[in-house]
């Protein structure tokens, strides 16, 4: 059984399908309902990253529309499980033929045969980019319940090979095939891609992600801190092979008095914030208010129409061979929705934790505000009731009566003890309870 189609822990996505099968989809269970839900939003979210888009992307024409077929009524969700499918419509398995009996350098062919004894070698399967678009598209809704919150996830495409931005700008970034914040770099990022591809090579390059918006206190303090959980979701894309916090590995030549980010109180809003931002906006594992930063390596396409060496499957000779099909000489552009996607899950994850535990506190609190009102009731009942006490003593002493009356105490004594049986009370509490009353009244009746 293949474990790991399941990720986040309240907001909870599956992913399935493979690469050459008739489809591919997301079930996302944790939904509140009445949740707006824009489609269009999820398609555009789709159509970022979908095959074919530009020259510098595989030309596998894909229209990547969505289907939603259960947890959207009329807009809003329902609070069942959304289900969205996504049809493969430009499959070649026959592109692969001659490879399945060959293990493929980079791919995940060798290892999972290994794993399960059986392997989907039509474009990897499983192990395919392909499955990321169904990532996308649960990441579509969670960053659109991230936006109702003014929490937003950017990401864009810093380095491709050793070229890499010298500004940014925010409004470039969809303006250009390769999504980078620098027109002028991402001209060269292009002409780069380009000449190794004419080569039939492939090219790497580093993605920074950027979250803004998220409050301070978000993430746990030890093994769910929220780097943790970021890394492990921005390394589970398959071509990713590093990921930087902050500084990340520039941390390691720093000084503490550098690394550290410093606290000051900002002279205008008056809130606490961090001078510099090393950490990447998360201290402890906990978002700390600043700007989220992170970065992570794309290693280049495994797939490459270069001739290379292997093994076959069965491990009977060495091959030379070419993987013929249509692959991205870069897939930088198409990972930036990708890890946009990933840290959106992650985030709304953690704020459904978070959320979780403020509204325990709140209900907490409010238990606790109607125990102090009971108490208050109880202690006005046993000041009335003192008073009463007086009273009956006053008028023992005026009418020659007796201070003790055995028979009463009798009375009283059942009547507790019958009450506390229909309530479901502690019978001995509640008698050794009525035995201090009672020697209360009787010290009042003989002070009186």
């Amino acid at each position: 059984m293949m474990a790991g189609n399941v990720f986040g822990e309240f907001f909870r996505v599956t992913t399935f399908g493979e690469s050459h099968g008739p489809v591919i989809g997301v079930v996302i269970d944790g939904l509140q309902p009445n949740l707006e839900i824009d489609l269009t939003e999820i398609q555009k979210e789709l159509s970022r990253r979908r095959p074919g888009q530009s020259s510098v992307t595989t030309q596998r024409k894909e229209s990547d529309k969505v289907q939603v077929v259960s947890g959207i009524f009329e807009g809003k969700t329902t609070g069942t499980p959304l289900c969205m499918l996504i049809k493969n419509q430009d499959t070649r398995p026959q592109d692969y033929n001659n490879l399945k009996e060959i293990f493929r350098p980079g791919h995940a062919g060798y290892t999972f045969l290994k794993k399960y004894g059986i392997y989907d070698y039509r474009g990897g399967g499983r192990s395919s980019g392909r499955e990321t678009a169904s990532r996308v598209a649960a990441g579509a809704v969670a960053k659109q319940i991230l936006k109702s919150r003014n929490i937003k996830v950017l990401a864009y495409t810093k380095k491709i090979g050793s070229i890499e931005i010298e500004k940014f700008n925010e409004n470039e970034i969809e303006k250009n095939i390769v999504r980078c914040p620098d027109k002028d770099v991402a001209v060269k990022m292009i002409d780069l891609i380009e000449s190794v591809k004419k080569e039939r090579d492939s090219v790497g390059g580093i993605i920074e992600i950027k979250v803004m918006g998220l409050a301070p206190g978000f993430g746990e303090p030890v093994f769910d801190k929220l780097e943790a959980d970021l890394s492990k979701a921005l390394m589970s894309i398959g071509a990713v092979k590093g990921v930087e916090v902050g500084s990340g590995f520039n941390s390691a030549e720093m000084l503490g008095s550098e690394c550290n980010d410093q606290f000051q109180i900002n002279p205008e809003t008056k809130a606490i914030e961090t001078i510099t931002n090393h950490s990447g906006g998360i201290q402890g594992g906990i978002s700390n208010g600043a700007e989220i930063i992170l970065r992570i390596a794309v290693k280049p396409t495994s797939s490459i129409s270069k001739k290379q060496k292997s093994v076959r499957t069965n491990g009977s000779e060495e091959v030379e061979f070419i993987i013929e099909g249509r692959h991205d000489p870069c897939i930088c552009p198409r990972i930036v929705p990708v890890a946009e996607a990933m840290v959106a899950l992650v985030l709304i994850d953690h704020i459904l934790m978070q959320e979780r535990i403020i509204s325990g506190k709140e209900h907490l609190d409010e238990i606790r505000r109607k125990l102090d009102l009971i108490d208050q009731q109880t202690l006005l009942l046993i000041s009335e009731r003192e008073n009463l006490v007086k009273d009956v003593s006053k008028l023992k002493k005026e009418n020659g009566f007796k201070i003790y009356d055995n028979e009463r105490e009798k009375d009283v004594t059942e009547n507790w003890l019958n009450a506390a049986d229909e309530l479901q009370l502690d019978g001995v509490f509640v008698e050794n309870l009525k035995n201090l009353i009672l020697e209360r009244s009787k010290l009042i009746q003989s002070q009186e």
